[in-house]
């Protein structure tokens, strides 16, 4: 099949193009970036550069590459990850603008399917029960699902949502930071930590979208997480024990507010989403089951 990636330089971009290139098919992958053209051909994909907030030069490049199936990863996140509010915002526009603007152009080049990459952890918790610093990025999110899944409803274009866990994994950014700052116990557990995270190691969400485009039922949302949601001090704890790394300090969670209020939200949300739904829908089971194995393979890589 004739794949389009919007946002096909990104964490999750990279992996993807992989795994369709392995499967014999044909990649256009979208980056504002001429820098990362050589990447994508290495790769195995056809580079197209475009800014997805420009709706005729979009338009121009998904049109020419003619996809059968277009998929929707665009973010614009610093290489570690969010740190505060203000991190987000050019990914907000992009999920509510970009959003728009790339729907708009996979109806122009008379794609089939538009499979969308969205956050679980906030797409189903309501915007008055989540911390006032993560209330924009939860707007966009659902901005982003349902302009794709309105479409999907009257009948322009198939679209299927992927709320993907917490990307980790060996060549994903965020990992290698908290792995250096277990090492040097600067990655603190939160004292009585009630969060209930859902993660999914990055080469699980790439095979999960591939599956996605061929078997995901138009209109309906996907949770593509593993099989056990876990609180961020267990991730942290997971993390030093699997580095060898001294026992991580504690802090009480007022001092995280107080400190960072974007992060001590994020990381304190409740979202216990289950896989079910994916794996009977998709054929899709994760390869790494809880992010205690999938760490473990990380570490392994990486030494």
């Amino acid at each position: 099949m004739n794949v389009f990636i919007a946002g096909g330089s990104g964490a999750i971009g990279v992996p993807l193009i992989r795994v369709l290139i392995a499967g014999g098919h044909q990649v256009t992958a979208l980056t504002r970036s001429t820098a990362k053209a050589d990447r994508l051909r290495t790769l195995g994909a056809t580079p197209a550069i475009a800014d997805a907030l420009d709706m005729e030069a979009l338009r121009r490049v998904v049109v020419a590459a003619r996809p059968m199936h277009v998929v929707h990863q665009l973010t614009a996140l610093p290489k570690g990850g969010p740190r505060s509010a203000r991190d987000l915002e050019p990914t907000n526009r992009l999920r509510i603008d970009g959003t728009r603007n790339l729907l708009e152009a996979s109806l122009a080049a008379g794609a089939r399917r538009l499979v969308v990459g969205s956050f679980a952890p906030l797409g189903d918790i309501r915007t008055e029960d989540l911390p006032p610093e993560v209330r924009p990025a939860a707007d966009a999110v659902r901005a982003m699902e349902s302009q794709a899944l309105e479409a999907s409803r009257s009948g322009q274009i198939e679209a299927v949502v992927l709320r993907y866990g917490l990307f980790y994994g060996p060549d994903t950014a965020s990992t290698a930071q908290m792995i250096a700052m277990a090492r040097r116990r600067m990655l603190p557990r939160i004292k009585d930590d009630r969060s209930l995270l859902p993660w999914i190691h990055i080469d699980d969400a790439a095979r999960a979208t591939v599956a996605a485009l061929d078997a995901g039922q138009p209109g309906t949302i996907y949770d593509i997480v593993d099989d056990r949601p876990v609180s961020f001090s267990e991730i942290v704890d997971t993390l030093a024990s699997a580095a060898g790394a001294p026992r991580p300090i504690a802090i009480p969670a007022w001092l995280l507010r107080l400190a960072m209020p974007y992060m001590a939200g994020m990381i304190g949300l409740r979202a216990p989403l289950s896989n079910g739904k994916a794996t009977r829908d998709l054929g899709w089971r994760p390869a790494f089951p809880t992010v205690a194995e999938g760490l473990a393979q990380t570490l392994h890589r990486a030494a």
